[in-house]
C-alpha cells in the first residue's frame, strides 16, 4: 500500500454540508513522496439509494424532485431512483427502509445490495449504498411524497421497465445512481 501523509487539516465550512482543507503528500510510483499539496474535501455524509420495483404492477417507482444545484444546467427537476442520507448511527439498510417509507409510502418487501461506490472521489467523501428493493400493495403505509418538515416535495413516478429503459437510452435520466442501478437491473434481466 502506498504511503500518505496528512500535514494538516482544517474545517472551512461547518453547516449542513462541510468543507475541509488539507495539506497532503502521497507516495509516487518511484517510491518518493510528493511535496505537500492543498486538497479540499466536500463532507456531505454517506447516502443510500434503490431501484424500487412494485411487484403487482411490474413497474419501477422513481421520485421526481427539485434539485437546486442542477438548475443552471436544466430545469432543476430530476427523475431519479429513491435516495437519501444515512443518519448518524443508522445502518444503510435502515436508512433505505426509512427513505422508501417517507418518499414512496411503502414498507420494503425484499432488499438486495447492488454496490457501494464513491460519488465524486476527486472532491467528495460521499459514498452511496445502492440496493434493489421490491414493494407490494400489502406494504402500502402512506401516500409518500417526502417529509414536509424537510421541505421535500417529491412526485412519485411509475414507469414500465420498457419506458425506463427507453428513458435511460435516450439520456433522460442524467443522475449517476439512477444510471448505475438501472444498468444493473437491465443487465441482470438479460441473463
Amino acid at each position: 500500500m502506498e504511503r500518505t501523509e496528512v500535514h494538516g487539516r482544517r474545517r472551512l465550512l461547518d453547516d449542513f454540508f462541510k468543507v475541509d482543507e488539507a495539506e497532503v503528500s502521497f507516495e509516487r510510483a518511484d517510491g518518493s513522496m510528493t511535496p505537500p499539496a492543498r486538497r479540499l474535501v466536500f463532507e456531505r455524509g454517506d447516502s443510500v439509494a434503490a431501484v424500487v420495483v412494485h411487484r403487482e404492477s411490474h413497474s419501477l417507482l422513481f421520485t421526481e424532485q427539485f434539485r437546486f444545484p442542477t438548475l443552471g444546467k436544466g430545469s432543476g427537476w430530476l427523475l431519479e431512483v429513491i435516495a437519501g442520507m444515512i443518519d448518524s448511527g443508522e445502518s444503510p439498510e435502515a436508512a433505505l427502509r426509512r427513505e422508501i417509507e417517507e418518499e414512496l409510502g411503502f414498507a420494503v418487501a425484499r432488499l438486495e445490495p447492488i454496490s457501494t461506490f464513491f460519488v465524486s472521489p476527486g472532491g467528495s467523501s460521499e459514498r452511496i449504498w445502492l440496493y434493489y428493493a421490491e414493494v407490494t400493495d400489502s406494504g402500502r403505509l402512506s401516500a409518500g411524497g417526502g417529509v414536509a418538515a424537510e421541505q421535500e416535495e417529491i412526485r412519485i413516478v411509475r414507469l414500465s421497465p420498457d419506458a425506463a429503459q427507453a428513458a435511460l437510452r435516450e439520456g433522460r435520466l442524467p443522475d449517476a445512481k439512477t444510471i448505475i442501478g438501472l444498468q444493473w437491473l437491465f443487465a441482470k434481466s438479460l441473463k
